[in-house]
């Protein structure tokens, strides 16, 4: 075949391509045209689809009728009003009310419904047994004859008046007979006719008595019904209608407190939460039966708003209920903090002649024990006893924390020794005092919920147990400086990792290892500190013994008020008259006054007790004396050795009082003028 030409080419690929163009241009033509006619018919188009209709065809959508199965039920429910079998001409309004019972020496009127007639004299009513009976005429239509008084018995007074029975017959002597009253049980029963008027015939219809008897507090009238046309001398039909107790009936059941009624425990819960709002109550138990008919015990659990922590505190106490608005009980009085000893918990002793105070259950110290096989799997940063070893309790906690987050940061269990060591600052010998135990001071079963930790012993234990057992000896590696950075032992694979701090002070403290550029990476982990729980249970009970509604001043003196260089105004401005001349300008009279101070005499703030209820530690004695809770707890977790309540415990206590106060007047914020860390350190 002959090639084509260039010329030829030239020639027949533009044709080509402009009909892909035209092709392509008018298929997208057709493609927006119908989107342009799809929208608007979507636009204007409305389906018979109720649910994409305007908002009148949903209203008739869901109101029209429509029943398949059953034909619709257009007949009249018949209700008690009516049930009159004829009906009743126009009546004059009732002169009387229906009657009401009373009991006890209370006056009881009967009330008939009027007539439309006035009626003609009526005999005197006749009183029998030191009782007056007094008769109260009405309206009567027909002449009413022989109407025989109604006796009252047993000192009380009766009023009656007569019903009307109105007839449309012009010659009718209709016969009303007496309606005798029978009162038991020292309370009067009324009784009336309720009569109903009916057009009937001339005839003489009579009408036979009505009744009334009363037994164990309930009244029981009973009407007459009207009689049928063609009936003319027929007894009529009684109705029985019971009244309801009356209110107060139902009140005086209330004197005897059922602390196991649901009301009960609604009352407290009401004032509860008026009463004590800086606390967050959890739970609460079924109250139990106080001491007197009118008193309930109650316990419940609760948090306070102030702490951080979500720790459960306990408080029971006895509450004095009266009767309210509708029967409703009413707190009137509540007791003290732990006043409601009955509805304390339980405690089986195991021995009867070993007697104690009931452990708090939610404190677990128990130290976590390592099994051989787990032992060897694990990774540990093991810290040893360095220069900080008998320092103040914030510089313990700074180093100490310093090797937990390196810990953290290094995914492995910190080692730590639950032996510390009391600073001078903080002992009562002044002097510093070894064998103190991590667990008097802070939460140990938080740290483990928190963070990965074991006990040193238990460590040291199981290690020589491995090494003894194994001919390989557990990998181990010795870091003697604190120069070598946690970033660098990032990526290391021995199972221990033993830091030591053998060098001089300052160079063999913990919180070393976390300055410089490893503090871009270690975090302390404040969150894994919480103070002990017995202590926090002594603040708690401090706090509820004022009914958590009180005041604190927190007065520094000690030391730094006999150092005149750096604390020149301290001694003047926290003295007796200068305190009061401070608060009577922040602090309301007569309020409950806490006072967290250093200040080693007992008698110092006596002047404030003229303006208000001064509470200071030492009136709270009891609660660490050898016959409590903590003093037991404590020894117990000594070895058997009593604990002393130094003075590290002593701050703690009085600082987180003082941050559950309403009111907090400060040392060096609100008495004086001097810098809390000397002059020029403001």
């Amino acid at each position: 075949m002959r090639k084509p030409t260039k010329e030829s080419e030239l020639n027949t690929e533009p044709i080509g391509q402009n009909l892909i163009k035209l092709i392509s241009n008018l298929c997208f033509s057709v493609f927006v045209l119908s989107v342009l006619i799809f929208t608007a018919i979507a636009i204007t188009y409305q389906p018979p689809d109720p649910w994409l209709e305007s908002a009148p065809s949903l209203t008739k959508l869901f109101t029209q009728t429509e029943n398949a199965t059953f034909k619709i039920d257009d007949s009249i429910v018949k209700t008690g009003e009516d049930l009159v079998s004829s009906p009743v001409p126009a009546i004059p309004p009732a002169s009387a009310p229906n009657p009401i019972s009373e009991t006890d020496d209370s006056i009881v009127k009967t009330g008939e419904d009027s007539v439309s007639s006035p009626a003609p004299a009526i005999p005197p009513a006749l009183a029998t047994n030191d009782s007056v009976v007094k008769t109260i005429e009405d309206s009567v239509s027909p002449p009413v004859s022989a109407m025989s008084p109604v006796l009252a018995t047993n000192d009380s007074v009766v009023k009656t008046s007569k019903d009307s029975v109105s007839s449309l017959a012009p010659a009718m002597s209709p016969v009303v007979a007496p309606n005798p009253v029978t009162k038991t049980n020292d309370s009067v029963v009324k009784s009336g006719e309720e009569s109903k008027s009916s057009p009937a015939p001339a005839m003489s219809p009579a009408l036979a008595p009505n009744p009334v008897t009363k037994t164990n507090d309930s009244v029981v009238r009973t009407g007459l019904a009207p009689a049928p046309a063609t009936s003319p001398a027929l007894a009529p039909t009684p109705i029985v209608e019971t009244e309801a107790k009356t209110p107060k009936s139902d009140c005086e059941e209330l004197k005897q407190v059922n602390c196991s009624d649901p009301r009960v425990l609604l009352a407290i819960k009401k004032f509860n939460s008026k009463t004590f709002k800086s606390i967050v109550i959890l739970e609460y138990q079924t109250p139990v039966n106080g001491s007197k008919p009118d008193e309930c015990d109650v316990a419940w659990r609760f948090r306070n708003k102030k702490e951080r922590s979500w720790r459960k505190y306990r408080d029971f106490r006895r509450f004095e209920f009266g009767i309210g608005v509708n029967c409703t009980y009413r707190v009137i009085h509540t007791g003290r903090w732990h006043s409601g000893i009955n509805a304390r918990r339980p405690w089986i002793r195991p021995n009867p002649k070993f007697t104690r105070p009931i452990r708090d259950e939610e404190i677990n110290h128990t130290i976590p024990t390592l099994l051989e096989t787990n032992f060897r799997k694990g990774k540990y940063l093991y810290y040893a006893r360095g220069g900080d070893y008998c320092k103040g309790m914030n510089h313990y906690l700074w180093s100490f924390l310093c090797g937990l987050g390196e810990a953290m940061y290094l995914n492995r269990t910190f080692v730590m020794d639950l032996n510390m060591c009391l600073s001078a600052t903080h002992s009562s010998s002044h002097k510093d005092e070894e064998g103190k135990d991590f667990r008097f001071y802070f939460d140990f079963e938080h740290l483990k919920e928190t963070a990965s930790v074991v006990e040193e012993i238990e460590f040291l234990r199981d290690w020589k147990k491995w090494d003894k057992g194994h001919k390989r000896k557990v990998p181990l590696k010795k870091i003697k400086s604190y120069k070598t950075t946690p970033m660098q032992l990032k990526k290391d694979k021995s199972t221990i990792i033993w830091r030591q701090f053998d060098g001089p002070e300052p160079d063999n403290y913990w919180y070393r290892v976390c300055e410089g550029q490893a503090a871009k990476y270690i975090h302390r982990p404040w969150h894994t500190i919480w103070k002990s729980k017995r202590l926090m249970n002594i603040v708690t009970e401090i706090s509820g013994r004022m009914d958590w509604d009180f005041d604190a001043i927190h007065v520094i003196r000690g030391e730094k008020a006999q150092n005149k260089q750096l604390w020149p105004n301290l001694d003047s401005d926290t003295s007796p008259n200068a305190i009061l001349t401070k608060l009577q300008q922040m602090v309301q009279p007569w309020r409950n006054l806490y006072v967290a101070t250093n200040e080693p005499f007992y008698n110092y703030f006596d002047n404030l007790r003229s303006h208000y209820k001064v509470h200071l530690l030492d009136d709270y004695k009891q609660l660490w004396n050898v016959a409590s809770e903590w003093y037991n707890e404590t020894t117990l977790l000594n070895g058997g050795k009593p604990v002393e309540f130094d003075g590290y415990m002593r701050a703690v206590v009085d600082t987180e009082v003082l941050y559950r106060a309403k009111t907090r007047v400060e040392t060096f914020y609100n008495l004086t003028k001097d810098c809390k860390d000397g002059i020029n350190t403001c």
